[in-house]
């Protein structure tokens, strides 16, 4: 058996990562068996790598290869591209066509993203791992076919088959032994190497001197998270190739390709609020306000109705205090809870109802709520409120504070000088 170094040589890995060598490893071992085999694993880790050794290590690397990206497909034509086609079978049928399963009889073939696949084609696909057999689009005739599966996914395929997206049965069927490719962030001393390598890459294809990274610069690529992965380092190390006159790259040149690169790190939400300019982040501001709102509207119809229930009371204030001192802010506590003394009739700062009445009987409590409600539906003071805060949070800093709140920062300056703060 070819050992982790050989392979790495022959099928140009790079990398000394325990995550990867235990993948290559197992790689190694199911490939002398026609066991299917499972490779998870997120988009740009390069999950292709791992059919290529299993095919090369096996009794049937003399035999056709082929490699079919499931999600390139249409749905309507993909029976015909798997399992051929006869004439006449469809529009545009002019004869009969072999399929990849008839074509790659005693090799290997490879179903990237096979979590795309619909799901009439899963069955097809399940009979022809069981059986071996397949029927062509348009014929009655079966036919047998010996091919190895290896399929790749970077589908939570568990999640799929709960949303009915994906068979079951075809999942354990496929996934006889799995293999997971680790992300580049969970490989962070192979970073460096393999950025060097696509520089030198590069260097040759472009006719350029190679750039190299400072220490700082190398540090950053470390840390960076990669949601892209190798695809992702692979084009950051051909821009700064092309572009960069000055061949040393710090780490301050180095970071201002970097959030181009990583936007999608950033809430989808947050998109979608500055896609409509100005107005859309004062409207999502205005919806944050009154969300708060009906919270407290919903607090203080809890507090209104036990009180109506109990008869209020110093246990009960004092059980509810908080949440009475949430809605009514900083106002004076009502005298009941001042005194600490017991109180035979409900607060006098709630309404009073009685069947039939259309007015509440206390007068004073009409001016108090008025002033309370007044208060509390005064969007002006809570967006102040939101930016003072985030202001706060942030050191004085606009930039930072206009990021939190969902708004540009030319908003937030506006509605500083507005609120004078």
């Amino acid at each position: 058996m070819s050992s982790i170094q050989d392979i790495k040589q022959r099928f140009g890995i790079i990398g000394h990562s325990s995550l990867l060598d235990r993948a290559l490893a197992k790689a190694t071992q199911v490939a002398s068996t026609d066991i299917s085999v499972l490779v998870t694993g997120e988009s740009g880790v390069g999950k292709e790598a791992i059919p290529r050794i299993i095919h090369g290590l096996s009794h049937r690397k003399h035999n056709p290869y082929i490699a079919v990206n499931c999600g390139a497909i249409p749905e309507g034509t993909i029976d015909s591209e798997l399992f051929g086609h006869e004439k006449g079978a469809f529009t545009g049928a002019t004869g009969t066509r072999k399929g990849y399963f008839e074509e790659a009889d005693g090799g290997t073939i490879f179903l990237d993203e096979v979590g795309e696949l619909p799901l009439a084609t899963q069955v097809r696909l399940l009979r022809t791992l069981e059986t071996g057999e397949f029927i062509k689009v348009g014929s009655s005739k079966i036919q047998k076919t010996d091919v190895r599966i290896v399929a790749a996914t970077n589908v939570d395929m568990l999640a799929a088959i709960k949303k009915g997206k994906f068979r079951e049965d075809l999942y354990y069927r496929l996934n006889t032994v799995e293999i997971k490719i680790p992300a580049l962030r969970e490989r962070k001393e192979d970073i460096h190497l393999i950025f060097r390598k696509f520089v030198s890459d590069f260097s040759d294809k472009y006719h350029v001197p190679p750039v190299r990274l400072t220490p700082d610069a190398v540090e950053l690529l470390k840390n960076f998270r990669w949601p892209g992965n190798i695809r992702q380092l692979r084009n950051l190390a051909e821009q700064i190739s092309v572009v960069e006159q000055n061949r040393e790259i710090n780490s301050e040149l180095l970071m201002s390709y970097l959030p181009a690169i990583g936007q999608s790190e950033l809430p989808a939400l947050y998109e979608e609020k500055n896609q409509g300019g100005d107005f859309a982040n004062e409207r999502e501001i205005l919806y944050k306000v009154l969300f708060d709102m009906k919270n407290d509207l919903n607090d203080l119809k809890k507090l209104t109705l036990e009180l109506m229930k109990e008869g209020g009371g110093v246990a009960f204030e004092e059980e509810n205090s908080q949440l009475i001192h949430k809605i009514y802010g900083g106002k004076e506590e009502p005298a009941s809870i001042q005194a600490k003394t017991p109180v035979t009739e409900p607060a006098k700062y709630l309404p009073i109802y009685q069947e039939g009445d259309t007015e509440l009987h206390d007068e004073t409590y009409d001016s108090e709520h008025e002033t309370v409600e007044e208060e509390n539906l005064s969007l002006q003071d809570k967006e102040l409120e939101l930016i003072r805060k985030a202001l706060e949070r942030n050191g004085g800093k606009r930039k930072d504070a206009a990021r939190e709140l969902g708004i540009s920062e030319r908003t937030l300056y506006r509605k500083i000088k507005q609120f004078k703060l």
